[in-house]
Formats: C-alpha cells, sequence, structure tokens
C-alpha cells in the first residue's frame, strides 16, 4: 500500500504531512511513500531530501491522489480535493467535524475513511499521536516570540550603564498546552509571569515553570478537568464576574497579555474586554490564540494585527504552527506515523481500521460509507478523575485532650522503659568494672543519651546541616590538645599539634558547611 502526501493548498500554510525522516520510519512499517512535488518546500524539505529517503515525487496532485492508499494531511480537504477521494481510500487529517458536515458527507459518500487528528481521545497510550497539543506547544512558543517582536522592551530586566531596564509582566489566560508552552518561553527570557486558569489543579503546573498563579477568591468547585477529558468546563456567570474583575485589576501593570482559553467546539469566551484594553499602557500586546473562534479578546480581529488607539498591539494570527514549518511539520509527521504503527499491527504494509481500539474508533469519522462522528466515550476515562476529598473532621477540644493525654502517657512510658533498662545494665557494668571507669563511662552513657534526644527531634531536611554543627562542636577534644601541646616530650607536642590543626578544620568547616545548607532553604 501507499501512502502520500500532497502540497496544501490552504493559503499561507506552509506544513508538509510527511517528512523525509518520518517517511522512513513509514517505510519500516511496509509501506511505499509517495509526496508531490514542491510539498515540503515551504517547510525546508527539498524534492532532493524526499528522493533520498526513497520517496516517490509526482508532479501533480491528481496523481497522487490517484497514485496513493492512503492520504495524510495537515488541513481539511477543500470541496475539490474531496472529488478525488475514492472508495476504500483512508484519508488522515485535520477535519473539523463538528463544522464540516457537508465535507464529512461527501466522504462518506465516495467510501472515503477518515480519520481526525483532532478527535484523537486524550488518554495515555493516545499521547503519541496527540497531534493537537503538538500543534499548541509550537503555538503558545510561537506565541511569546511574537509578542516580542511587536513588543518595545527587553523581557528581561537589566542594570546598565545607560539606565534600569524594568522586566516585562506577562499574563497567559489559559494554562492547557499552549499556555504551559508560552509560560515556560516567557519564564526563560526573564520576563515576570502570571497565569491563571478556571482549573484549580494546574496551579502546581504553573509555578513549577516559574510562574504565579493568579487566584481567584471565590467559593464555586469547578468540574473536575477529567471529566472533560483534560479541557476546562464552562465557568458559572458569578465566576466570570469575579474573573474579569481581577483582570481588571491586574490591566494597567501588564505589558503583554497571551489568551489561550479555547473549549473545543465551542465559540472563544470573552476573558479580556474593551475596557481592559483602555486600561493598558501603551507599547503593551496582546497575542489571542482564541482568533479562528472569535477570540478571548473584544477587539481580536482573525488572521490581523491591529493597534489601538491608546497604542496597544493586538495580534489575532491563526497561522502559528505554519510560522514554525519545519518544526511543525516534524511533530505532526510524527504524530501521523504513530498513527499508522497501531494501524499496522503486523508492520506489514496492510492497513487494519480496527473499530474496536478506543484510540482509532475515536479519531474515525466515516468509515464504510457511513458518518461514525461522534464517536461514543472512550472505555478509558481520559485522566484519571481524581477522588473526591472529604473534609477533615474538626476534632472537639475534648478530644484533643484525650490524645494529648494519651501521647504524653505513651511517651513517659516509653521514656522510663528506657531509662529503667539502661541503669539496669550499668548496675550490671558496674559489679565488675573497677569504679575510675564507671565515672567516665557514666558521662559517656548520658552523652549519648542526651546525643539522641537531640537529633531524634530534628526535621530530616535539617539532619546533614545539623551533623555538621555537631562535628563542629565535637571538636571540643581540641581542649584537650591545648593542654598538651606544653608537654616536656616532643612527640607529645607534635601529636598536640597536629589534633589542633584537624580539629580547628573540623570546627571552621563545620560551621561552614552549616552555613551553605541552611542557605539552600532560604529564598534568594
Amino acid at each position: 500500500m501507499k501512502i502520500g502526501a500532497p502540497k496544501e493548498i490552504f493559503e499561507g500554510e506552509a506544513r508538509v504531512a510527511m517528512t523525509p525522516d518520518s517517511a522512513i520510519q513509514l517505510q519500516k512499517l511496509g509501506y511505499e511513500c509517495v509526496i508531490e512535488t514542491k510539498a515540503g518546500l515551504a517547510a525546508g524539505f527539498s524534492d532532493a531530501a524526499y528522493k533520498e529517503a526513497g520517496v516517490e515525487v509526482v508532479k501533480t496532485a491528481a496523481a497522487l491522489w490517484k497514485a496513493a492508499d492512503i492520504v495524510a494531511k495537515v488541513r481539511p480537504p477543500s470541496m475539490d480535493e474531496a472529488k478525488r477521494m475514492r472508495a476504500g481510500q483512508t484519508l488522515i487529517s485535520f477535519f473539523n467535524p463538528a463544522a464540516n458536515d457537508e465535507l464529512m458527507a461527501a466522504a462518506a459518500k465516495k467510501g472515503t475513511n477518515v480519520l481526525a487528528m483532532e478527535m484523537v481521545p486524550r488518554i495515555s497510550r493516545a499521547q503519541k499521536m496527540d497531534a493537537l497539543s503538538s500543534m499548541a506547544n509550537i503555538a503558545g512558543y510561537r506565541a511569546v516570540i511574537e509578542a516580542g517582536n511587536n513588543f518595545g522592551r527587553f523581557f528581561t530586566g537589566q542594570v546598565t550603564a545607560a539606565g534600569k531596564v524594568p522586566p516585562a509582566k506577562v499574563l497567559v489566560v489559559g494554562a492547557g498546552v499552549a499556555g504551559l508552552a508560552a509560560i515556560g518561553t516567557a519564564t526563560s527570557l526573564g520576563a515576570i509571569t502570571y497565569a491563571f486558569d478556571v482549573r484549580p489543579e494546574v496551579a502546581e503546573q504553573i509555578e513549577s515553570m516559574g510562574a504565579e498563579f493568579v487566584f481567584l477568591e471565590f467559593e464555586e468547585t469547578g468540574q473536575d478537568s477529567a471529566a472533560t477529558g483534560g479541557y476546562a468546563a464552562p465557568s458559572s456567570p458569578e465566576f466570570r464576574e469575579k474573573q474579569l474583575e481581577k483582570f481588571r485589576e491586574m490591566a494597567p501593570e501588564i505589558d503583554i497579555v497571551i489568551c489561550t482559553a479555547l473549549i473545543p467546539n465551542r465559540e472563544a469566551p470573552e476573558l479580556w474586554t474593551e475596557d481592559m484594553v483602555k486600561a493598558m499602557k501603551p507599547g503593551s500586546v496582546i497575542i489571542d490564540l482564541a482568533a479562528e473562534k472569535g477570540g478571548n479578546c473584544k477587539l481580536t480581529v482573525m488572521d490581523e494585527k491591529i493597534v489601538t488607539d491608546n497604542g496597544v498591539t493586538i495580534v489575532g494570527y491563526t497561522d502559528f504552527p505554519s510560522r514554525m514549518a519545519a518544526q511543525s511539520s516534524t511533530l505532526y509527521s510524527t504524530n501521523i506515523r504513530h498513527m499508522m504503527t497501531d494501524l499496522t499491527p503486523e508492520k506489514d504494509g496492510v492497513l487494519v481500521h480496527d473499530m474496536e481500539d478506543d484510540v482509532i474508533r475515536g479519531a474515525t469519522v466515516t468509515f464504510d460509507k457511513e458518518i461514525t462522528y461522534p464517536p461514543p466515550p472512550p472505555k478509558v476515562a481520559a485522566i484519571a478523575a481524581a477522588p473526591k476529598k472529604e473534609p477533615p473532621k474538626e476534632k472537639t477540644p475534648e478530644e484533643i485532650k484525650a490524645e494529648e493525654a494519651a501521647a504524653f502517657k505513651a511517651q513517659t512510658k516509653q521514656q522510663v522503659t528506657l531509662i529503667g533498662v539502661s541503669a539496669a545494665l550499668l548496675l550490671a557494668v558496674g559489679l565488675v568494672a573497677p569504679a575510675s571507669f564507671m565515672q567516665h563511662f557514666i558521662v559517656f552513657v548520658l552523652s549519648v543519651f542526651v546525643g539522641f534526644q537531640v537529633i531524634w527531634n530534628v526535621a530530616h531536611s535539617l539532619h546533614t546541616p545539623l551533623m555538621a554543627v555537631t562535628n563542629a562542636i565535637s571538636s571540643i577534644i581540641i581542649l584537650g590538645a591545648l593542654i598538651q601541646i606544653g608537654s616536656s616530650s616532643l612527640l607529645i607536642t607534635l601529636l598536640a599539634a597536629a589534633g589542633i590543626f584537624m580539629a580547628s578544620i573540623n570546627i571552621f568547616g563545620g560551621f561552614l558547611v552549616t552555613r551553605r545548607m541552611l542557605a539552600m532553604f532560604q529564598k534568594s
């Protein structure tokens, strides 16, 4: 069977669904590869590179559609391309089935089996095929680069001979894949980054990437994102008002806003209103990644860059992945290749369209001349939903008092037992040992007991610095060396001097190590 990739005809689309590297991997699955001439040129892949990888290059799109049993595309096919489909052929591409009824009906009528890459279910084993996440990752990164291109200052703060430059303040609205990519890029460039998401469970992810999570003081418990396939659920009107109130408060201080909030098959929620734009400083930038679905910003114009009367630049481009065509094509073609691996279980170049497979069934929108969209929910939950935690029951004063009394009683019993056993052992030793030995032995036992009690009650994270400082204190043996250094014996004097030298290293080194270790637990 042959798998082919035509040149994308959508205006401005530079990506390609097959790269020379992915073609080599597809050939290992037993397929022959074919590509339309110049299909990969805009992404930096020449026809010569494809030929070197063993790919057949055909001159026209008609020849490719005729030759290929499996067609891999990026954008949904046009109606003209749909006319070239044939019965038994398989199409793998972004398809937008929720808004493409006519195209879906045409594919079913032709008998073409269509797998929509955006319909791949979000389950663990399908992550390697998740083209939406791959493209969102690139869009988030590129959004920050685009913001930097339109922003008139550094991202990072600087102190120079010519003056002090404050760091840029970036707000990322929505912490999905695109949002997290934007956060990572902005923080790595040195900006002070804030991020907001309606899902409180992503706060740790945001903070782990160096950004500050914007909390709302609101009692509403949002729906677990596990129940919505990892996406945010629509918010209540009350929550939305509280959210807009917080954004209005932040707007005058923010230099760059990157909007990524979008729920599949819905219009983008309006989160950055006209009055917020007017409150921003001249030279500020808004990058709206939801422009294709109406935009998160009220003033966003799809596929255009505008500048408001107060000097705020609003970018509404919808082709951010295409602006990094080489990287996007590499990731997308890898997603396609992983999909083909699942479709070819025997690696013999024979496609097996198993409708019992959760991933393949979820992505399939037409099969055997029937429309199979929407798919049934996957048998495996998208993400394991966090179990509902019951709030801890508050204890009554009587219960607290009883617990404290029981703990004190148990501790007293343990200590009395320990002291009793130790005393019995000392008496046993005293029956056979001389009195001079017992004087020193009792001091030794007491010092061990006190040391054990001190260290036992220290938190584990402080054990190493504690050992360092006790190591320094234990160098009190330097006193013995100081007493002996005045001896009339040369050997004793030399040994005492060596003891003083080594004990001095122990003292100063112990305190120095302790200081450095304790600094690790403090914010600079």
